[in-house]
């Protein structure tokens, strides 16, 4: 993989980290994750659906939305966001000091781009990924969402281990299956959300990459999510007519 990164001439990644970081953009998914019109979590939620939250918040972090300093940080996010922010935060709390989140593979091939002095670019906008991960998901399905991870917490943690370990072991197989694992109710992921999420984005990474390619030779990093399956980049590039090998 190092010796693939020092060898092509630019390096595109889902988005260029610096345009993720800039203040503009930073502020732009703040918004996007923040309920509107000074809505709290405690007004989209009913009593009992803020009591789960709360009740997996002081077991997972020792204080809740009654703290002040969580509530002002916590209390105003979108029911989507704070997902996020949980499935991220269970993750964390089995691997203390195994996993930094401010520190990504993203964020690590890019700066190796930038030590080779190769272009680093983005196959999508900050505006177009915030839209899609944080903003396309009507209210009720984002709380839908939420109660199906504190109702559920065991099963989402072990199909991201599941995953983890999937990836580390670079068996794409096994991270399509841990990816499509059914609960055979309304916490599955829908079709059209599988297609918003993952399928229609490698559609336009692929209708992008060609011609990226024919530019200059290309080192790629996304998300591992996107490769597999019929539908993902890598089986999307030989029916384009690439030939993908694995690195040996």
């Amino acid at each position: 993989v190092t010796d693939a990164l020092t060898n092509t001439e630019q390096m595109y990644g889902e988005l260029p980290w610096d345009n993720m970081m800039n203040p503009d953009s930073v502020k732009y998914m703040q918004a996007a994750m923040i309920l509107p019109n000074g809505t709290k979590l405690k007004d989209v939620l009913t009593t009992e659906q803020y009591t789960k939250l709360n009740n997996y918040l002081k077991k997972a972090m020792q204080v809740d939305l009654s703290s002040p300093q969580v509530e002002a940080q916590m209390g105003s996010m979108t029911p989507m966001a704070i997902t996020n922010q949980l499935t991220l935060l269970s993750f964390m709390m089995k691997h203390m000091g195994e996993f930094d989140p401010t520190n990504t593979f993203d964020q690590y091939f890019q700066a190796q781009a930038k030590k080779n002095n190769e272009f680093v670019g983005g196959l999508e906008t900050v505006a177009f990924q915030t839209e899609t991960l944080f903003k396309s998901f009507p209210m009720s399905r984002q709380i839908e969402l939420l109660m199906c991870f504190l109702d559920h917490t065991s099963f989402i943690e072990q199909m991201n281990e599941k995953m983890a370990n999937a990836f580390y072991a670079q068996d794409l197989d096994a991270l399509k299956a841990a990816m499509d694992e059914k609960r055979n109710n309304s916490c599955d992921n829908k079709p059209e959300e599988d297609e918003l999420i993952i399928y229609s984005r490698n559609a336009s990474w692929l209708a992008q990459m060609p011609g990226i390619m024919a530019a200059k030779p290309t080192f790629f990093a996304v998300g591992a999510g996107h490769l597999p399956g019929k539908k993902g980049v890598l089986e999307g590039l030989r029916n384009l007519g690439y030939t993908v090998e694995g690195v040996q």
